[in-house]
C-alpha cells in the first residue's frame, strides 16, 4: 500500500510560529521580572532554542512553497507574513544577548513596563495569526491586529518618554546611557516588528477578500 504525503499546512506553521513568539516573550519577561546576571545565561538558552526552532521552520515552509503546487494564499504573502513573524523571534533573540554583552547589571525603572508592552504585542499578533485562516468569518481578527498596532504606539510613547529621562540624568555613567540607549532600542524593535507583522496580516485579509 502507497501511502500519500500528508498535504502541509502552510496557516498551522504560520501558527506554529507565532506561538514560538508568544513563549519567547513570556521566557524574556521572566527573566526581566526576577533580573539575575548569574542565571542571565542559562535562561536565556531556552530563548536561543526557540529562535533556532524557528530558523528550521523558516525552512521547511520555503521548501514547502518550492514544492507544492497550490498554496492557500500567494507564495509571495506567506513569505512576507513568515518573514515578520521571524523578525519578531530575532528580536527577543537579540534583546538576550543585547543584556549580556551590554554587561547590564541592574534594570532602569520601566524596564518592566517595556516588556509587558511587548508580551501584549506578541500576544496580539499570535491571536491574529491564529485567526487569519478562516479570516473571511473571524469575529475578533481585526480586533486583534488593532491591539497590535495600538500597542506599538504606546511603544513608541514610553521608548521616547525613557530616551528623555536617559538623556537627562546629569548624574549617570555615559557607559549606561549608551547601554540603555541601545536596549531601548531593542525593545522599540520587537514592538515594531509586531506592527509590521500585523500591517501584513490586515494587507493579505483585504487582497484575499
Amino acid at each position: 500500500m502507497v501511502f500519500k504525503k500528508k498535504k502541509f499546512d502552510f496557516f498551522i506553521a504560520m501558527e506554529h510560529m507565532s506561538s514560538d513568539a508568544l513563549k519567547s516573550s513570556e521566557l524574556l519577561n521572566e527573566i526581566i521580572n526576577n533580573f539575575d546576571t548569574k542565571k542571565l545565561l542559562e535562561q536565556s538558552q531556552k530563548i536561543h532554542e526557540i529562535e533556532a526552532d524557528g530558523d528550521e521552520d523558516v525552512k521547511e515552509i520555503m521548501h514547502e512553497l518550492y514544492i507544492s503546487f497550490i498554496t492557500p494564499i500567494d507564495r509571495e504573502d506567506i513569505v512576507q507574513l513568515v518573514d515578520k513573524l521571524d523578525n519578531i523571534i530575532d528580536g527577543i533573540n537579540g534583546l538576550t544577548y543585547e543584556f549580556h554583552y551590554l554587561n547590564v547589571q541592574e534594570l532602569r525603572p520601566n524596564t518592566e513596563e517595556f516588556m509587558d508592552l511587548i508580551c501584549q504585542a506578541v500576544k496580539a499578533v499570535q491571536q491574529s495569526v491564529r485567526e487569519f485562516s478562516h479570516y473571511k468569518n473571524s469575529k475578533t481578527l481585526q480586533k486583534n491586529v488593532d491591539q497590535a498596532n495600538h500597542i506599538e504606539s504606546l511603544g513608541d510613547n514610553l521608548y521616547t518618554k525613557e530616551l528623555s529621562q536617559l538623556f537627562r540624568e546629569e548624574d549617570i555613567d555615559p557607559i549606561d546611557v549608551i547601554r540603555w540607549q541601545k536596549v531601548y532600542a531593542g525593545f522599540e524593535r520587537v514592538l515594531d516588528a509586531c506592527e509590521d507583522c500585523a500591517d501584513v496580516i490586515t494587507g493579505l485579509v483585504i487582497k484575499n477578500s
